[in-house]
């Protein structure tokens, strides 16, 4: 539908999918309401210079104008139907008197546009009726009114001079079925058509609602065999020009003699009348649904009928909108606005769904309308109602779909220290202290580096807080992990621009809080260099120790990369591999999510897509489900740039249960999600569960949220921050900061595991991150939107967890041993100040970007306690636990300790011999 395709001198555009035509015009709505909505029109005009206001014809030589007169389509006040020169397009007053008195009758009267009937007398109970009865132009001359529905426009020749009358047949004179038309008798067709087809019956329309559901173009040059082909090329069994497979809203047959109008491209055969349709069939028979009502049992879950509900206009009640052409049902609406978690949905104008919240209906102005309002059937079931023109017809779910908690004690954001970077990676390294890497050309700071280090000890001396540290290429969106070699190097890889989309750059984390390290990081890519240029890949360590780069695109804004490939490189050969599913899905796979399952086997989610691959060969072992994304839009998508974030769901001793994979946010067309998804992908037909991150309707409440990031918590819990409401990932392309945080408890019961924590001031956007520090605080950094009104953000924040907020002291734990083999028992000393329940958790160490915690899991080991002596039994393999750095954190009941560094599973790949290269110095196994 677009405004250019009407080709009258008037055009109206109306309810988004409407055109109407014309060379007359009637009086404009009320300027105040809105225009181009149910029963309104935005009305263009083409420029020609109309014919002015239509009048009724009162005056032609000999011609006087008796005035508006009613009409019954199956008898006729005049009984004589007569063909005008140039047929059924041309027919005006003078066109009509001219063939009436030419053929010797003194009235002649106009009706519905371009019909034409002649008479000697007025017959069968025609009467005057009120002159504005008479409203539609003729279709010969705008200028003039020709009757309308069942009303003629009658004139009386006066003058002497008329001829005898032609031997004319009068409508219902014949015993044929079908009466008069086009001055003979109009027939069903009963013979030669397509093959199955016949005809049915002559059928009332609009007593309660049109009762075909699918109108076609109006034609020139129809006929009965030409409107069967046309809904037969569109699967359709039952042809009146307006088709369908059944009839609805109450359909009753009438008399065969009510279609009496001929075709227009055959005057001999009936098409239909005023009211009513010549049905034909394509089955031998016809199914009419009575008039539809309101389905109030068999509703899914807990829905229940509230009313009909007006909208107020062109804001609608409800923010999301599906169109279901061929099956709205309320099973079909119903049903997806709960498993989306709306407790409120309506359906409208017969093929509309829509979903939000109860809140929504007074926030928005929805208003309780008369239940005759909503009389349209649904487009998937005529027995049942679906709302009527800005009408819903509004259910309510009886319950809670969901609960959001709000603790009294929610933590809360404190300012931390002044930057010098608005960091686009961070790492919380071995030594305790944070190395951020920015994007070329972004800190505030000319003789800025792009790389330095955080110690946390010092965060009250800024001067001494920052240590300066430098790299050779453009980090700008390149992918990082902590490597499981004894120095826990952070490698990173990609970049922006030439050169550095290659770039592998390495950093051994030294030194101690307050005292400054040495080392930097090694870069040379004259030596080391990524097989294929990167932008925008993820990376991972693998159960047997190597590393996983996969996807990008080979350089800034250039072709994708839909390969993979393995770190280190194996001598004289490639570990390129190519990925058919990421070359299908670019642009909007970027920094794919990468998960080592138990299995041993690699989860892969991208774009909406989500597969598992063989470990050895990449090969694809299992296609799951396809993300769910909005309840309106199934294309919605949850990597960059649609950006969500995902992490693995704790794993506890004695790793029987299947592990789940937890996606939230995201966006729909800019428009950011609100929910969180989760699947087990190992089990058997895994499906995934959706539970909205929060309601929009309650008040500082977060809702939409694009551009998040979640971070692992010692206690098994995430938290969910930062953000925007609205857009997509990318500089300049999102608004609205979300500026609370959420906590993700995945211990409750899905669609309860959410609470409202604090609120920030600081819009934390494109380019901010959130990292787990040892203490159990979580850092806040960065933000670099470039959005008007938005800044470059240097500050740095941390939120204090609930966990630290409570007034209790954090216990002390003590690891003698941080060198630990798959299997092994290691004791750690513990000192609990509450006495509360023990629990100890392992927190990989992670490397974060853009939603991507690379690298993340959590674990709760099996340990046992004598006294304040535990004895910690480690994971049991590379595929629970790849080898890798963890946090070890012991529990006094909520109260984390400070985390203490191991190492789980060692070196199996040899990475702390790699790079053997000038310019390099790995640390060894």
């Amino acid at each position: 539908m677009t405004v250019e395709n009407c080709n009258f001198m008037y055009a109206g555009v109306e309810y988004g999918q409407e055109c109407y035509c014309g060379n007359l015009s009637h009086a404009p709505a009320n300027a105040s309401e809105h225009c181009g909505a149910g029963n309104r029109l935005n009305l263009y005009w083409s420029g020609a210079t109309p014919h002015g206001s239509a009048h009724h014809r009162t005056e032609l030589w000999t011609l006087v104008s008796l005035g508006c007169y009613s009409d019954v389509p199956a008898t006729r006040t005049l009984t004589v139907s007569m063909s005008v020169q140039g047929g059924a397009t041309n027919t005006s007053v003078q066109s009509c008197a001219d063939a009436c008195f030419s053929s010797g009758y003194p009235l002649a009267g106009v009706e519905y546009s371009r019909e034409c009937y002649c008479g000697s007398t007025f017959s069968n109970g025609g009467a005057p009726t009120p002159r504005g009865d008479c409203s539609m132009v003729c279709s010969g001359n705008s200028s003039e009114f020709c009757g309308g529905p069942d009303r003629l426009n009658v004139y009386n020749y006066t003058g002497a001079n008329l001829p005898s009358q032609t031997n004319n047949t009068q409508t219902g004179s014949t015993s044929s079925g079908g009466g008069g038309g086009g001055g003979s008798s109009v027939f069903p067709v009963l013979s030669s058509l397509p093959t199955g087809w016949s005809y049915n019956a002559c059928w009332v329309d609009n007593a309660y609602g049109r009762v075909f559901q699918t109108e076609l173009p109006d034609s020139e040059t129809l006929t009965v065999e030409s409107c069967i082909a046309s809904c037969s090329s569109q699967g359709l069994r039952l042809p009146a020009w307006i088709c369908g497979n059944e009839l609805v809203q109450g359909a009753v047959i009438a008399s065969s003699s009510d279609c009496n109008m001929p075709c227009s491209g055959n005057a001999t055969e009936a098409c239909g009348g005023p009211n009513r349709l010549s049905v034909y069939s394509s089955t031998g028979s016809v199914t009419a649904f009575a008039v539809p009502t309101v389905q109030t049992t068999n509703l899914p879950g807990n829905w229940q009928y509230s009313r009909c509900l007006a909208e107020p206009g062109a804001v609608r009640v409800f923010p999301y909108q599906i169109l279901f052409p061929k099956n709205n049902t309320a099973e079909n609406c119903l049903s997806q606005c709960s498993t989306f978690g709306y407790p409120a949905a309506g359906m409208e104008f017969g093929d509309e769904c829509w979903c939000g919240d109860v809140a929504d209906i007074t926030n928005n102005g929805g208003t309780t309308a008369t239940e005759t309002d909503c009389s349209m059937a649904c487009s998937g079931d005529p027995l049942h109602l679906c709302g009527g023109a800005q009408r819903l017809q509004l259910y309510l779910w009886n319950g809670n779909l969901n609960t959001w908690n709000r603790p009294a004690n929610i933590g809360r954001y404190e300012y931390l220290v002044p930057g010098l970077v608005p960091p686009l990676l961070a790492t919380l390294g071995i030594n305790g202290k944070v190395s951020f890497l920015e994007k070329s050309g972004t800190s505030e700071y000319e003789n800025s580096t792009g790389a330095y280090e955080l110690d946390l000890s010092l965060v009250d001396d800024f001067d001494h807080a920052w240590r300066e540290m430098h790299v050779k290429s453009d980090v700008f969106c390149s992918a990082a992990v902590v490597l499981p070699d004894k120095a826990a190097r952070i490698l990173n890889v990609g970049g922006w621009s030439l050169t550095s989309t290659f770039g592998v750059r390495l950093y051994a984390p030294d030194g101690s809080p307050g005292v400054n390290g040495t080392n930097d990081w090694e870069e040379d890519p004259t030596k080391l260099q990524l097989q294929t240029g990167r932008w925008y890949p993820t990376a991972l360590v693998m159960s047997n120790g190597s590393v996983l780069i996969m996807g990008g695109e080979t350089g800034a804004n250039a072709p994708p990369n839909p390969t993979l490939e393995i770190l280190p490189r194996i001598p004289g050969g490639s570990t390129v591999l190519f990925l058919d599913w990421l070359q299908r899905t670019d642009p909007n796979n970027l920094y794919p999510f990468l998960h080592v399952l138990p299995s041993g086997r690699i989860f892969v989610g991208y774009y909406n897509e989500a597969r598992i691959l063989d470990p050895v060969t990449f090969a694809v072992v299992q296609a799951l489900p396809n993300i769910p994304g909005a309840v309106n839009g199934f294309l919605a998508g949850r990597t960059y740039p649609m950006e969500g974030a995902s992490v693995l769901l704790p794993q506890y001793a004695p790793y029987t249960d299947p592990i789940t994979v937890l996606v939230c946010g995201g966006s729909n067309s800019g428009v950011a999600l609100d929910n969180c998804v989760s699947i087990q992908p190992e089990v058997a037909n895994p499906t995934w569960a959706i539970e909205r991150m929060a309601r929009p309707s309650l008040s500082r409440l977060p809702s939409k949220r694009v551009m998040p990031c979640m971070v692992a918590l010692p206690d098994g819990t995430f938290m969910i921050v930062n953000g925007a409401q609205q857009g997509v990932a990318g500089f300049g392309l999102a608004s609205d900061p979300n500026l609370s945080a959420l906590l993700y408890d995945p211990s409750q019961p899905v669609r309860s595991r959410i609470s409202i924590l604090g609120n920030t001031t600081i819009a934390r956007m494109y380019h901010s991150e959130a990292t787990l520090l040892s203490d159990g605080r979580v850092l806040i950094s960065g933000s670099d939107p470039q959005t008007p009104g938005l800044p470059e953000e240097l500050r740095i924040e941390v939120y204090i967890p609930p966990y630290l907020s409570s007034g209790l002291t954090q216990p002390v734990v003590t690891v003698p041993n941080t060198d630990w083999a798959y299997g092994g028992q290691y004791q750690i000393n513990v000192q609990l100040f509450q006495g509360q329940t023990l629990r100890v958790s392992l927190v990989a160490a992670v490397s974060s970007t853009h939603g991507n915690t690379m690298g993340g899991r959590t674990i709760f080991p099996a340990f046992s306690c004598s006294g304040n002596v535990c004895t910690v039994t480690a994971p049991p393999n590379s595929r629970v636990s790849p080898p890798g750095w963890h946090q070890l954190f012991i529990l006094d009941g909520p109260t984390p300790s400070h985390g203490v560094f191991i190492r789980i599973g060692g070196d199996p790949g040899s990475l702390g011999n790699w790079p053997d290269l000038p310019g390099f110095n790995p640390p060894g196994v």
